[in-house]
């Protein structure tokens, strides 16, 4: 693993070295990360969109395929059985291009299918033997979960694939990945006419008041501006599931205390968090702070508050506790 992680780095410090105008085979030393990121730090060239890119490019040495995929709940496969029509129906309703084909477990996926294929197959009722899916199957790559985010993409880039397969540590099917998916840990989410509405973004330091719960944990770090403890889980909603001990209900409320912001469970999709609320938790001032409160407000029972002879029309003049007012003498 050291070794994949010193190859990917290695990558990523050429790339980064090149935005930086150095030459990484002087000396014929390798950079590394720390120095690469001194390099970063003092040049004074490189924007904010820039810095953030080569930021990325870095942490993604670290990333891992599984905590960027699709995961296998969210994914839309077509079996192997399906006729070309019962397809078509179904990526009607997708904006995918790029369906995976299973030959009846979700374990077993054989190859994808590509819309234009399902699109400009002869689907005619004139067709003596009208084509099923088995007969669009192209081969799929399989990934690791393990594999770092920057490798599978110089990987998938050099062999021409858009689409992999995540397979977990027992074999089976965790999820998918798209060269786009990859793509987007490096640059940034990427949208086009076929995409849903993106969340409007947040002002910088401003909490938004809600989010996906399907967001790895460097986006909500990203959308948020703080980061979760890291444990066992991907995403937003596995944070809430552990810190919970339980499957999340809606209402369910969990306390960031490092951030001091409260989580709340706003909607689910089946057993998933799929809306989670945050908000700003006001601290319970100190016994200490209390007493200095308490000294600071005014003696409000011994206040004397003095009348004032000339006063507007309807305004009444205040007294002191427990004062009588004066008896105007009888005419």
């Amino acid at each position: 693993m050291k070794a994949a992680v010193a190859r990917a780095a290695h990558v990523s410090a050429a790339w980064v070295s090149r935005l930086l105008n150095v030459d990484p085979t002087v000396g014929r030393e390798r950079l590394s990360e720390a120095q690469l990121r001194s390099l970063v730090a003092a040049n004074t060239h490189l924007d904010k969109d820039e810095r953030r890119i080569i930021d990325d490019v870095l942490h993604s040495n670290h990333s891992m395929v599984r905590e960027v995929m699709i995961p296998r709940r969210d994914v839309v496969f077509l079996d192997l059985a399906m006729s070309g029509a019962e397809a078509v129906e179904i990526a009607r309703t997708e904006s995918h291009s790029r369906f995976p084909v299973i030959d009846g477990d979700h374990d077993n996926v054989i190859g994808f299918v590509h819309l234009r294929d399902l699109v400009l197959g002869d689907h005619s009722v004139r067709a003596q033997q009208p084509p099923t899916v088995a007969g669009l199957v192209r081969d799929v790559k399989r990934l690791p979960g393990t594999k770092r985010v920057l490798a599978a993409l110089s990987e998938m880039r050099r062999e021409g694939h858009h689409l992999a397969v995540v397979i977990d540590e027992y074999g089976g099917t965790a999820g998918i990945i798209t060269l786009e998916d990859l793509i987007e840990e490096l640059v940034g989410e990427i949208h086009d006419e076929y995409d849903d509405e993106p969340e409007p973004a947040s002002a910088e330091g401003v909490l938004p008041p809600e989010v996906d719960g399907r967001l790895n944990l460097a986006d909500f770090a990203d959308r948020a501006g703080f980061e979760l403890p890291e444990g066992p889980y991907e995403t937003l909603g596995g944070y809430l599931m552990a810190a919970l001990g339980r499957l999340p209900a809606v209402g369910d409320c969990v306390h960031v205390e490092d951030a001091e912001v409260a989580l709340t469970v706003l909607a689910l999709d089946g057993r998933r968090v799929a809306r989670v609320g945050l908000h700003v938790i006001t601290p319970e001032p100190t016994e200490e702070e209390r007493v200095v409160e308490e000294a600071e407000q005014p003696a409000m029972g011994g206040l004397v508050l003095q009348e004032t002879l000339s006063l507007p029309s309807g305004v009444i003049a205040p007294r002191s506790a427990g004062s009588v007012p004066a008896v105007e003498p009888a005419e």
